[in-house]
């Protein structure tokens, strides 16, 4: 792992623009990156992925899938050949599966792990060492895997080592998590048996996506109010199958809500993935007030897709509920940003997932915005902001612990407010959006 004396930290400061102008794409979407991978993998034969993301975080989870016996090439920008030894058939790596920041990557292939009678060690970087990793590995056990070594607390670097035979189990997860969801599913897919995952609120749904698209039967029921019930039936004869991967809709929330802050701007952000299961930011962002408009809607990889018109908005504060948390719970960041310029109070409940993420991101929001002259406060779980009527002070320098999320959210910040923002570290950019810079400055932004 690289540290910080190699690669110090690199300060980026964002100042008042001009109105943003043009259209952009972000790059693929990182969650369908990393699972079109991990089944290119467990298929046998070529999978061809065109739009993959090429951020650091799904370049991890590529050279974990090689050392399982993939043949992965690059063939060009976006394009890639998995060449899977297929289910059942995996090797055992010789070295650690070395995740950097990837919270996604190492926990799905922990599943992967857990399915085949194989020992590996997963590690990652400081950020990665302190994130749970017990609500992964628990179903795992259950299904038959063994956890031989762990850090404490059930933290990497562990070593784990899987089964020939998964148990058919039917387990009902603790919290909305597509993670716990597709390790457990991925597992199972070498079981005899039948897999069942209960959802009690209805995670991400991309890794059902991607098995039925690679021809393993799979169901996904309604689960009382708000939850799911999915089904799978073990070993499959997964076959390779084409992917293309949609823009990302948590990276286009940037250029997004830039564009809605910055008075005159007028944006159009093209193939972005409209998941029912992640738009949960342009919802809350519409019943705000924000003026978007979804063009050219259609179907790619068996996503909803489409193209965003954005115009600069007058936003008003809204109650955002629990429920909907797992529909954009890589957003709250950003959104956050955006309800410091609205007008009146934006409560979000229902954030305690967020302690767990790449840093405590519901405090490093909090103290993010105080650095920079907004109004919010923490009580419980839920994060209120009290915004400035389309003004916000700046002048601030946040903390981004090692968080790309926090990093470019405040970044966005800058770009509206009166004085410059800075972020103390922009490195981790490049974990999942790699052009950041140079996309939003395309548009107008203006970065120092």
């Amino acid at each position: 792992m690289l540290t910080d004396a190699e690669h110090p930290p690199t300060p980026r400061r964002a100042s008042l623009s001009h109105a943003l102008s043009g259209r952009c794409r972000p790059p693929g979407d990182k969650s369908v990156s990393h699972r079109s991978l991990i089944l290119g993998t467990l298929a046998v034969g070529e999978t061809r992925i065109e739009g993959l993301l090429e951020g650091e975080d799904v370049l991890r989870t590529a050279e974990a899938c090689r050392a399982l016996g993939a043949r992965i090439e690059r063939l060009g920008p976006g394009s890639w050949s998995v060449r899977g030894p297929g289910l059942g058939s995996l090797l055992e790596p010789r070295e650690t599966l070395e995740f950097g920041n990837a919270g996604t990557g190492s926990r799905l292939m922990m599943g992967v792990v857990a399915g085949h009678p194989i020992a590996a060690r997963f590690d990652g970087d400081a950020s990665l060492r302190k994130r749970p990793m017990r609500r992964i590995l628990d179903p795992l056990t259950l299904q038959g895997a063994r956890v031989l070594e762990e850090a404490e607390g059930g933290r990497c670097p562990i070593l784990l080592r899987g089964t020939a035979e998964p148990l058919p189990v039917e387990y009902k997860t603790p919290v909305a998590s597509a993670q716990i969801k597709s390790a457990v599913l991925l597992c199972g897919l070498n079981s005899p048996g039948r897999t069942v995952v209960i959802e009690s609120e209805a995670s991400r749904d991309h890794t059902e996506k991607m098995l039925t698209h690679f021809g393993a039967s799979v169901t996904s029921e309604p689960f009382g109010a708000h939850g799911r019930k999915i089904t799978l039936e073990g070993r499959p004869e997964l076959r390779p199958a084409p992917v293309r991967v949609p823009a990302d809709p948590s990276s286009a929330a940037f250029p997004l809500v830039a564009a809605l802050l910055v008075p005159g701007s007028e944006i159009v952000i093209e193939g972005v993935m409209t998941n029912p299961l992640r738009n949960g930011l342009l919802t809350t962002l519409q019943e705000m007030g924000a003026r978007i408009a979804l063009e050219n809607l259609r179907i790619e990889g068996g996503e909803e897709v489409a193209d965003i018109g954005v115009s600069a908005s007058t936003l008003a504060g809204v109650d955002v509920p629990a429920e909907r948390a797992p529909s954009m719970i890589d957003e709250y960041p950003i959104l956050a940003v955006a309800a410091a310029f609205a007008s009146g109070e934006t409560r979000m409940r229902g954030l305690s997932e967020l302690r767990v993420k790449e840093s405590d991101r519901l405090e490093a929001i909090a103290a993010g915005l105080r650095a920079n002259g907004a109004r919010c406060e923490i009580i419980g779980d839920d994060l209120i902001v009290r915004g400035g009527a389309g003004r916000v002070l700046g002048g601030g320098t946040v903390e981004t612990h090692l968080d790309h999320r926090i990093a470019m959210s405040f970044l966005v910040m800058g770009l509206a407010a009166e004085q410059d923002v800075t972020v103390d570290d922009d490195r981790m950019i490049a974990t999942s959006f790699p052009d950041f810079r140079a996309l939003m400055e395309g548009l107008g932004a203006r970065f120092a």
